[in-house]
């Protein structure tokens, strides 16, 4: 394991400056949650930063980013800093080996597979690790869900080996295009790491 992906479950020690009485009330420097359907706009505004002026395309438009935020929030995380929203994954159940059209806008609740719709860093915290260590921290929370066995994803070429580096393996092209885009699908096997769920404290 690498510094950088032991650092998500250590919380740092934070110096408190003197507080006049009456003003106690401080955001926690950095925040891990579940998102709500009232983050959606924050969501968004990232998310199409983040895609369109790479792609054009944003995996995730608002209306559907508010429908899974709904259907599956605890298949979402979001990292805050002092409140603010920086980065993001948003996930939903899948019951089938491969990703299709289906996927992109259905939630399966009892599939065993998450499909990651999204992953996207604000643009001010980019360049930063951001993207790696939320997606391990991620990774972590899956493990603690029974019923996850694997995780999937599509992405672009060029995304394969940041993907690599978080222990996705390349299970081939995907049969989704989008546009003129297509995608590779990558896959995280969930499952193989029963020894780790049993002794992470889920």
């Amino acid at each position: 394991m690498s510094v950088v992906s032991a650092v998500p479950f250590m919380r740092p020690l934070h110096m408190r400056s003197p507080v006049p009485r009456g003003r106690r009330h401080t955001l926690p420097a950095s925040e891990f949650r579940s998102l709500s359907p009232e983050d959606a706009i924050s969501v968004f505004e990232i998310e199409r930063e983040a895609f369109i002026s790479v792609s054009g395309e944003c995996p995730l438009y608002l209306d559907e980013v508010r429908h899974f935020l709904s259907l599956c929030p605890e298949l979402s995380l979001g990292w805050f800093e002092e409140g603010r929203l920086v980065a993001f994954i948003i996930g939903s159940l899948w019951d089938q080996d491969r990703l299709t059209e289906d996927a992109l806008t259905l939630h399966k609740p009892h599939g065993t597979t998450v499909h990651i719709h999204v992953l996207a860093v604000h643009r001010t915290f980019r360049q930063q690790g951001k993207g790696s260590i939320l997606m391990w921290r991620y990774l972590q929370y899956l493990r603690c869900m029974p019923c996850v066995r694997r995780a999937v994803l599509m992405c672009e070429d060029f995304l394969v080996p940041f993907y690599r580096k978080s222990g996705f393996k390349v299970q081939g092209p995907s049969n989704i295009t989008v546009g003129p885009l297509t995608f590779i699908e990558m896959f995280y096997p969930v499952r193989g790491h029963a020894f780790m769920r049993r002794n992470s404290g889920c």
